[in-house]
């Protein structure tokens, strides 16, 4: 049976899962693609790329900003 920390899932903060949920469906709406409550297995990989890689632009463009003290 495997544990938490070996679940490529695992959340370091479960406190944040609403808000990266809402964070993914607002990404999603700005690059075009349209997601559904539930289940998106229908989804492109080609179009989870670019909501995951959009995720990870913005919240690195965010840390830096609050690196630089903006």
């Amino acid at each position: 049976m495997a544990n938490s920390s070996s679940n490529s899932n695992y959340k370091a903060v479960p406190e944040a899962t609403d808000a990266l949920n809402r964070f993914k469906y607002e990404v999603a709406n700005e690059v075009g693609v349209s997601l559904k409550d539930g289940y998106n297995g229908d989804l492109s990989s080609r179009d989870a790329g670019r909501i995951g890689g959009n995720m990870v632009k913005k919240m690195i463009q965010k840390a830096e900003s609050q690196m630089a003290g903006k």
